[in-house]
């Protein structure tokens, strides 16, 4: 910073000698994140010239406060009036440097929007004086740059403008802070003037507004002094390309240029507003808990961002210009989603670990090469991939350093995983989960929490509950249906249901009973699951808001999977054949109406990026998908989802929740429609055979109800649905509400 920049050795820059006034404000911008600026004249045209300098500076998150006089160019007055009116929409992204350079480089209507812009965002702060009771005008040349911990100060003979930096013979001089006593001293003196005026308690001044700002002309000022001023910038800043000429001046700006490279290549945030207070909350908590801990964020809430947010901050603290980290995902789609999060961090170095992919031709060579140079890299890998011997021989070799992300990090639990947990060399560890807590194997969440050397709340939580009330996901409405089974789904559910029941009677303990028990479970769920009923409601609740709206986009519907019969009449034959339900809803869709565009969404699809990007634009209006959009794809765009794939599986439906809920500026709310099947209850009597299994899996059902309905803008409704349900099964959907709630 500051420090390590070369000064003039006299701490003086002269026009035309070895150490130029555009050297001290490049080197001195390159260098800071504030700038306070004592001005007489000033023109936006010297941030045109210092181009290089204000795009290093602004990227730093620099900020800028100035108090000048009442003079300007038309353009200036201009933009500081269009700031002052509205505020405008987000023309530079502060994160790219090279994008900042070139808006700062182009002295046209671009420019002007540019500092009207920053003006706006209070990156650039102006003030407008004039000497009170009197006829002259604020002639100050002086200011101070600032590092968060060195001040250099400097009082000039030239005018903050293009002419003044690129014309005049000027001479400026400087002083350290870290100097000696005499510059500290005149540095604070310096700070204490500035804050009187800046904020507005000097009482030999008038601070002026905008409309009462002259433009410079000649009339106003005459030919004498004319060059001094700033009419001519436009016509100076062409004259740039002398610099060229200039050895010396060229050399400054390469220098600059370089620095400019060198920030180029380092990681960094990749949203101009940097990391929200919550993100930095978790890495604080991760710090605290020894580097280790589990992130238990809703689906939504940026648990890939605030991760990759904690191995950016040690970057930033250790100083050595390198990292290491792994991260496992549980499916190839979200290692390519993965990477796209790690290189928008402009973490170049990245490797991804696969069966689809050939990386051991490279992978352990740069491992091994990481622990004796200093080269970084980022590796992305599937479980299945990590749980392979040619990986695991590679771990022991990664360096201390090294940063261990797990996604989705209830995958941990899984045996195959399990098995090489033992001894893990990697110390710094993060967790990810939206559901870390496996409520239905408490042994699992145990090895978790120990692997991560964390339990409940965990190092970092964050409900959907507090993201919806903070606005970090959108509010929504539930609407449950229930779906009856048909006569011949009802006989075959009854018949299993009383082979269960019959079985249970004979205890668990025996293998062979519990497993021919757990067949039959899986045998009933699979009728509940493809229950032939749910496509029909499906239908008709997208004909009631094609009806209702005019149009079906931005849906998407969670199909179930497996496959069904239907009978095709071929003239004069009639055939029963097999096909996907996905193929079947995707056509009772499309039947709805013809202009309707209807897309299947699978694992292993071709163009699925592209069919995501016209969901988006709208060119397709619904979405068909099974498990695939589990795999955290984002779709923020999607307003409506209709889940008809029955699900028992807590962590599954709480990410789906997820995937509806993710926020977008035209998406004010969202809606779900949840098929539940619930048997056909109303000739049940309590003591039958099969009531009380009947009211276990009713409740089961209910506790994912509970799950929507509870954070839900309209919860009455789903009580009044379910109202004679249960009330035949004595069940009260707050008190499910409350045990889900314990868990």
């Amino acid at each position: 910073m500051l420090k390590e920049v070369k000064w003039s050795e006299d701490r003086s820059y002269k026009t035309e000698s070895d150490n130029e006034p555009i050297q001290f404000y490049l080197d001195a911008l390159c260098n800071s994140n504030k700038f306070d600026l004592l001005l007489g004249y000033f023109s936006s045209a010297a941030i045109n010239v210092l181009s290089l300098g204000f795009a290093t500076f602004l990227y730093n998150g620099g900020n800028v406060r100035m108090v000048v006089n009442n003079i300007l160019s038309q353009e200036d007055k201009d933009a500081i009036k269009a700031a002052n009116e509205s505020l405008l929409p987000n023309i530079l992204d502060v994160t790219d440097i090279y994008q900042l350079k070139e808006s700062l480089n182009e002295y046209g209507r671009h420019f002007f929007e540019c500092l009207s812009w920053l003006i706006a965002n209070n990156r650039i702060q102006i003030k407008i004086i004039k000497p009170k009771n009197g006829k002259g005008i604020a002639h100050y040349k002086s200011g101070t740059f600032y590092d968060g911990s060195d001040t250099i100060g400097f009082k000039a003979s030239c005018n903050f403008t293009a002419y003044g930096l690129l014309e005049n013979l000027e001479e400026l001089d400087s002083f350290l802070s870290w100097e000696n006593s005499r510059s500290s001293k005149m540095i604070r003196r310096q700070n204490k003037d500035f804050e009187n005026i800046f904020n507005g308690t000097a009482e030999f001044v008038d601070y002026l507004n905008i409309d009462n700002v002259e433009v410079a002309i000649k009339s106003s000022f005459g030919n004498k002094t004319i060059d001094e001023l700033i009419i001519q910038e436009k016509e100076l800043i062409e004259k740039k390309s002398r610099i060229s000429e200039s050895k010396i001046l060229k050399k400054i700006f390469l220098r600059a240029i370089d620095r400019i490279e060198e920030i180029e290549k380092k990681p960094r945030f990749p949203y101009s507003n940097g990391p929200r207070e919550y993100q930095m909350e978790a890495y604080r908590a991760w710090v605290k808990n020894d580097y280790k801990g589990i992130f238990a964020m809703a689906t939504g809430t940026g648990k890939t961002i605030t991760s990759l947010n904690c191995i950016l901050e040690e970057f930033k603290r250790n100083g050595n210009n390198n990292y290491h980290f792994m991260i496992l995902v549980p499916t190839i789609t979200l290692v390519e989603q993965w990477e796209k999060e790690v290189r928008s961090f402009n973490f170049r170095d990245v490797y991804k670990i696969s069966s689809k992919l050939n990386w051991q031709s490279h992978v352990p060579t740069l491992i091994s090469s990481s622990k004796r140079i200093p080269i970084s890299f980022a590796i992305i890998s599937t479980y299945a991939s990590f749980v392979k011997e040619k990986f695991q021989n590679l771990i022991k070799d990664f360096p201390a350093d090294t940063i261990f992300i797990a996604d989705e990090g209830h995958n941990l639990a899984s045996p195959s995983v399990l098995a090489r947990l033992n001894g893990f060399s990697i110390n710094r560890r993060i967790g990810l989960s939206a559901t870390p807590k496996r409520i239905y194997d408490p042994e699992g969440t145990k090895v978790m929490e120990s692997f991560f050397n964390d339990k409940e709340p965990y190092t970092y939580s964050f409900t959907m509950e507090r993201a919806i009330n903070e606005d970090v996901l959108c509010q929504y409405y539930y609407y449950p249906h229930i779906i009856k089974l048909t006569d011949s789904e009802m006989n075959d559910y009854v018949e299993i249901s009383i082979q269960i029941s019959k079985l249970s009677g004979f205890g668990t303990d025996d293998p062979e009973i519990q497993g021919k028990i757990e067949r039959l479970l899986l045998k009933r769920k699979r009728i509940i699951h493809k229950a032939e009923n749910k496509l029909g409601k499906a239908i008709e609740i997208l004909k009631s808001i094609y009806t209702e709206k005019g149009n079906l986009k931005y849906t998407f519907i969670y199909v179930p999977e497996g496959g069904t019969f239907e009978i095709v009449e071929d003239g004069a034959e009639t055939n029963i054949e097999n096909i996907k339900l996905i193929n079947q809803y995707t056509r009772e869709i499309a039947n709805i109406d013809k202009k309707l565009l209807v897309n299947q969404f699978i694992s292993g699809m071709q163009g699925r990026d592209e069919i995501l990007k016209q969901f988006q634009n709208g060119d397709i209006d619904v979405i068909a998908s099974m498990k695939c959009l589990d795999e955290g794809v984002d779709i923020p765009r999607a307003e409506t989802a209709i889940f008809c794939s029955s699900t028992g599986n807590p962590r599954q439906f709480i990410q789906r929740r997820g995937r509806i809920l993710r926020k977008h500026p035209q998406k004010n709310v969202a809606y779900i429609h949840d098929l539940v099947v619930i048997p056909d209850y109303e000739d049940q009597i309590e003591g039958s055979d099969t009531y009380e299994v009947e009211r276990n899996l009713v409740k089961k059902e209910l506790e994912r109800v509970m799950y929507f309905a509870s954070l839900s803008k309209n919860p009455y409704y789903t009580e009044e649905v379910f109202k004679d349900v249960c009330k035949h099964y004595k069940l009260n959907i707050y008190t499910i509400q409350s045990e889900l709630a314990s868990l």
